[in-house]
């Protein structure tokens, strides 16, 4: 076998395994990963806040990804772009959340996978899903999505997910969904304090991490007084982050020190910068403990109990006597009684 034989063989042998490599590798594929919320799949949103989706479609469909965007009486379908480096971005503004109706909203975002052409589409028209692989190549409406008779809320994304998710269809998708409510600020429980305390305090937000919040804490005694009355008041005041949270809600947390508070009653107020949320709290400041005196001691007579000694248990067997006579008693008295008379 000559030098340039072997060649082609091992070049041969080199285009299978490429060929086979290749076969293996999909056409595209979506990784969801929004950033409201890395841990969860369900989260809180509060009105005026931003919401981005974000996430990586590789094989760089040439049409780009399609967005849905559902809830009830809400329905918003377009395309987004995919970045050179396959990432994706889409941002609901302030202002598109601020307008949102309270309740549950699911995104879906779809990617037309291995034909570059989305096969489940949305007709604004007549308000349907088409299916465009059925009826001949000419599309098939399967239900309808808005408008009189459509579907509502869950059931009408759940069957968008049915019909991207059926056999027929190559298009795959990644779903997210949130709640959209008022602001919310809630404080956590806080107790009584004493003068020279050092506490937090803290709470959960529907507001999104980043978001600032205003702690004020003050004394309830800081309100208008006579002039012959002492103004004296004391308080603390900062602004703070909200911090991501878990199961929904984020978190908030403010430090305290009392150490030039005076005793008296406590109102705390948080409050949004950008958003309109407050609430509202209130705890004790109260004096230290008086030092406890020294107990006095005092001296007992020695009582030192004498431990008890548990004898062994013994066994006494006695040994009847023989009875002493009568007669020999009797006689002797007799005998004593006789010496005396004659003496």
């Amino acid at each position: 076998m000559t030098k340039k034989t072997i060649c082609r063989i091992i070049s041969c042998a080199c285009l299978f395994i490429i060929g086979i490599s290749l076969i293996g590798i999909p056409a595209g594929a979506l990784d969801f990963e929004p950033v409201a919320s890395p841990t969860s799949n369900t989260v809180s949103i509060a009105n005026g806040d931003s919401v981005m989706i974000h996430g990586i479609a590789t094989g760089h469909p040439r049409n780009g990804l399609q967005l849905w965007i559902i809830s009830h009486n809400y329905l918003k379908v377009t395309t987004l772009a995919v970045n050179a480096d396959n990432t994706y971005l889409y941002e609901l503004k302030p202002a598109d959340t601020d307008n949102l109706a309270s309740g549950q909203y699911f995104f879906l975002v779809q990617h037309p996978m291995m034909n570059g052409q989305f096969d489940i589409v949305y007709n604004p028209a007549s308000g349907t899903i088409v299916n465009r692989q059925l009826g001949d190549g000419k599309g098939k409406e399967i239900f309808k999505l808005s408008g009189a008779g459509s579907l509502q809320g869950p059931d009408s994304a759940q069957a968008l997910v049915n019909a991207i998710g059926s056999q027929n269809i190559d298009d795959t998708f990644a779903t997210y969904s949130f709640y959209i409510s008022p602001p919310t600020a809630l404080i956590n429980p806080i107790g009584d304090h004493y003068v020279g305390d050092k506490f937090t305090i803290s709470g959960s937000t529907n507001l999104a991490a980043g978001d600032e919040l205003i702690v004020e804490v003050i004394s309830s005694s800081f309100k208008p007084t006579e002039k012959s009355q002492s103004g004296e008041f004391s308080g603390i005041s900062g602004n703070v982050k909200v911090v991501q949270g878990s199961g929904g809600y984020n978190r908030w947390s403010f430090d305290v020190d009392a150490t030039t508070f005076k005793p008296d009653e406590y109102i705390v107020k948080v409050s949004g910068i950008l958003q309109d949320v407050t609430a509202s709290a209130y705890f004790n400041i109260v004096n230290e403990l008086p030092p406890t005196s020294a107990p006095t001691t005092v001296t007992q007579p020695d009582t030192t109990a004498v431990p008890a000694t548990t004898l062994p248990l013994v066994t006494v067997t006695t040994t009847p006597k023989s009875p002493f006579p009568c007669w020999i008693a009797l006689g002797a008295l007799a005998v004593m009684a006789f010496l005396r008379k004659k003496s």
